[in-house]
């Protein structure tokens, strides 16, 4: 009998690249989980398309429609509950919303920064690698968090660092963040799911899972 996988709700915003990189992984092993629903907060993200591709439910939840975080946050939960997820692990997810208290150390977000550098309301994508050559950084990378009702605030579960090179620009920046970011969310999705990572009175515990 093969081992019970965790049911992982994706939640994005646009073509979705981490979603493609999380079911690559998720069909080789390495992350012990299926995802069970895919849910983007405008109908035109390219990650849908990806999402029925792969025969998963896909749905909009579209923040036009839902104004305001907590209002939003209430559609969200009445959309996902259904699925009875495990996981939610948001892939550049660009609406904020409530966390339900039964879901605190059940949400991941990966920001392209050390956090807490650069992070935070409107630092997202090419935002924060403009930011980071601004300030002359030698070093930039990503962040996997727990999501709280904090923008970027919550307890960090990993990061990997990538230097910054003379002559970056935005975008040869973003390609090796994002290139350190396939390797490193799907490690901390996996050690979520076992066990080996968990949330523990605010505080990231960890363990042999």
């Amino acid at each position: 009998m093969s081992p019970p996988r965790g049911r992982i709700a994706f939640l994005l915003s646009g073509a979705g690249s981490t979603l493609r990189n999380l079911l690559e992984r998720v069909r080789t092993g390495a992350v012990p989980g299926q995802v069970v629903v895919v849910v983007a907060d405008r109908p035109e993200v390219g990650g849908l398309a990806l999402a029925r591709e792969h025969e998963i439910p896909a749905l909009v939840v579209s923040r036009s429609l839902h104004r305001g975080r907590a209002r939003y946050g209430r559609a969200l939960e009445e959309a996902l509950r259904p699925y009875a997820p495990d996981l939610v692990v948001l892939g550049g997810f660009l609406t904020l919303f409530d966390i339900p208290p039964d879901w605190h150390g059940r949400v991941l977000n990966v920001h392209p920064s050390l956090l807490p550098a650069f992070g935070g309301e409107g630092c997202y994508g090419a935002h924060v690698h403009r930011q980071a050559l601004a300030r002359g950084v030698r070093f930039s990378g990503c962040t996997v968090h727990f999501v709280t009702d904090e923008v970027d605030g919550g307890p960090i579960v990993d990061q990997a660092v990538v230097p910054v090179e003379p002559g970056d620009t935005v975008e040869s920046l973003a390609h090796r963040v994002q290139a350190a970011e396939r390797e490193l969310y799907p490690r901390c999705v996996a050690d979520v799911l076992t066990g080996r990572v968990r949330l523990a009175g605010g505080r990231v515990e960890r363990g042999p899972g």
